[in-house]
């Protein structure tokens, strides 16, 4: 049995944990969480 760790499902995690902790870092967590996810995705054209 092997697990597969993606990038996206883990920062969706890390994400949700840091809202749920830090409310006000919302706006932060999903501006930084959407530049990673638009680069990563620039970066497999």
């Amino acid at each position: 049995m092997t697990i597969h760790f993606g990038l996206t499902p883990l920062l969706s995690l890390i994400a949700g944990i840091g809202i749920l902790v830090f409310p006000r870092l919302l706006n932060y967590i999903v501006a930084f969480y959407l530049i990673i996810i638009g680069i990563t995705g620039m970066t497999n054209l």
